[in-house]
C-alpha cells in the first residue's frame, strides 16, 4: 500500500532547495575567480554545490508536479525521530559556527563532537552523562579536531581560525 502523496509540500521542498542553490549562487559571486593551484578558483566549489542544488532542487519539483515521490511506503508503527537527540546534535553545530573565531578551530570543533556525540548516543539509549564519558570524548574530539587544524595550517598553508598566531593552537 502506498502513502498519496502531498504534492504541495513536495513542491516546497523542492523549492527550497532551489532557493538554498540561488543563495549559494549570490554568495560565489562575491567570491573571487583568480585560478589557484591547481587551475581552479576558490569560487569553484560554491558554483559546482550551487549548480548541483539547482539540478536537485529542480528535479525534486519536476517530480512533485508530475505526480508526488513514487512508491512511497504508508507510514508504519516505527519510532518517531529523536528530538533530544536531534537538539544535541545541532547545538553542537551552533556552539561551532558561534565560537570558532573567539576559541579556535580546535576547541570550537572538539565541542561541536563532545554535543554530537552525546546526541547520538542518547538516541541510540547509550546516553553517559558520567564526568569520565565526558572526559573521554573531550580527548577523542582533540585528538581528530588538532590534527586537521594542523594539517591545514602548517602543511597547506590555510588560514583555520586559531586562538594564537602560531599556527598550531
Amino acid at each position: 500500500m502506498t502513502q498519496q502523496p502531498n504534492t504541495g509540500v513536495q513542491t516546497l521542498i523542492g523549492a527550497g532547495v532551489v532557493l538554498t542553490g540561488l543563495g549559494l549562487a549570490a554568495g560565489a559571486l562575491s567570491i573571487s575567480s583568480s585560478a589557484g593551484y591547481g587551475g581552479v578558483g576558490p569560487n569553484f566549489l560554491p558554483w559546482l554545490i550551487s549548480l548541483s542544488l539547482l539540478v536537485c532542487g529542480g528535479f525534486i519539483v519536476w517530480e512533485a508536479r508530475t505526480g508526488g515521490f513514487r512508491s512511497m511506503d504508508a507510514p508504519n508503527d516505527a519510532e518517531r525521530a529523536y528530538w533530544p537527540g536531534f537538539v544535541w546534535v545541532s547545538a553542537g553545530l551552533l556552539a561551532n559556527a558561534a565560537l570558532i573565531t573567539t576559541i579556535g578551530f580546535i576547541f570550537s570543533c572538539t565541542l561541536c563532537f563532545v554535543l554530537a556525540v552525546q546526541g547520538l548516543r542518547s538516541a541510540a539509549g547509550q546516553a553517559d552523562r558520567r564526568p569520565v564519558a565526558w572526559l573521554k570524548d573531550v580527548l577523542i574530539g582533540l585528538a581528530i579536531a588538532a590534527p586537521v587544524y594542523w594539517m591545514f595550517t602548517q602543511f597547506l598553508a590555510i588560514n583555520l581560525p586559531g586562538i594564537t598566531s602560531t599556527g598550531w593552537l
